[in-house]
């Protein structure tokens, strides 16, 4: 996952000099990143609508693959959003908000006989 949060990082910082070059106010940096996490989940929503052949102008127009790669552009963005967002610990907050959310379906795994983990 470090490689992973290494292009994120990397890619949230080349966005926001990019509008900072730009003038454009941090905020409203953030507000247009999110918005854009919509569009990609538009597209994502899109392709499934491609899969299933419901746009009459359209018919079936998409696979299962290019849904598969939309949703990974929408959580792409979405991380990419955080680390704009939060700068200095957008992986720890991220770990902390996964745990939260998790540990509402997850079940921890019982502790070993011998007392060991794993």
């Amino acid at each position: 996952m470090d490689e992973v949060w290494k292009i994120i990082d990397e890619l949230a910082r080349t966005f926001r000099q990019l509008d900072d070059e730009r003038k454009v106010p941090t905020e409203q940096q953030w507000t247009l990143q999110v918005l854009k996490i919509g569009e990609e989940f538009g597209e994502a929503a899109q392709a499934v609508i491609g899969v299933h052949g419901t746009n009459p102008r359209k018919g079936f127009s998409h696979s299962w693959d290019d849904v598969q790669s939309e949703v990974a552009d929408t959580a792409i963005t979405a991380l990419i959003t955080l680390a704009r967002m939060r700068p200095d610990d957008a992986r720890e907050f991220f770990a902390g908000v996964l745990a939260d959310k998790s540990s509402r379906f997850l079940i921890p795994a019982p502790p070993s006989p011998d007392g060991l983990e794993g």
